[in-house]
């Protein structure tokens, strides 16, 4: 009896032609923010994301690796920052603040984005890849960004302080659900907080108000 070819790691050599073709990438990255969703970050795994996609479990390694990069390229659809940030900066700079806090609030208002962020949020308390997610794309990948691009001093610190006024928000109006806040109208929490993000990200010295 012949032996057996050794099992070669990464993308199986039969997949099926719905496995390999053009949409597959696209419906991994889908099935990936669903069960991130439902099912939050502990208990999502590689083989059910690949399950909700039908493909092989080893195409999902192919085109993400782990199932922290898997994590990662499901939250980068909903924030795009290189299509983000030259939008947020591209335009008057006294009114960055309100761009900046209309983006925000317009991707946790739309049903198809703020569910797999739910996801980070609830999950980035208890588990450090989330949490290093959620750093990577708000600060490092878009707001570090906004305020390097605006050649201010301590941007990573105006990026910061950006970030906790708005994950604040997030926890209070879509997380925890306070009220009246979790009413509001959209179009007022962008003209309350936006002269807030301005100043974190614009002012000369924070210590003016």
């Amino acid at each position: 009896m012949s032996a057996e070819a050794p099992r070669r790691r990464g993308r199986p050599a039969r997949a099926a032609a719905d496995d390999t073709g053009p949409g597959a990438r696209e419906r991994i990255l889908e099935a990936a923010r669903e069960q991130f969703a439902e099912r939050g970050y502990d208990k999502t795994s590689v083989r059910g994301i690949a399950k909700a996609a039908g493909v092989d479990p080893a195409l999902v390694h192919h085109y993400f690796g782990t199932k922290d990069e898997v994590f990662a390229a499901a939250i980068e659809v909903s924030f795009e920052p290189a299509l983000v940030v030259p939008a947020l900066l591209d335009g008057p700079r006294d009114a960055v603040g309100e761009r900046l806090a209309r983006f925000f609030v317009g991707i946790w208002e739309n049903p198809a984005t703020r569910a797999p962020l739910l996801a980070v949020i609830r999950s980035a308390v208890t588990h450090e890849a989330a949490a290093k997610v959620l750093r990577g794309f708000v600060l490092r990948r878009l707001l570090e960004r906004v305020a390097d691009g605006l050649a201010v001093p301590d941007p990573k610190f105006r990026a910061e302080l950006a970030a906790s006024q708005m994950m604040g928000i997030v926890l209070l109006r879509y997380v925890i659900r306070v009220e009246p806040l979790a009413s509001e109208d959209p179009e007022r929490i962008v003209a309350e907080v936006a002269p807030t993000l301005q100043r974190y990200l614009t002012a000369p010295d924070l210590r003016t108000p």
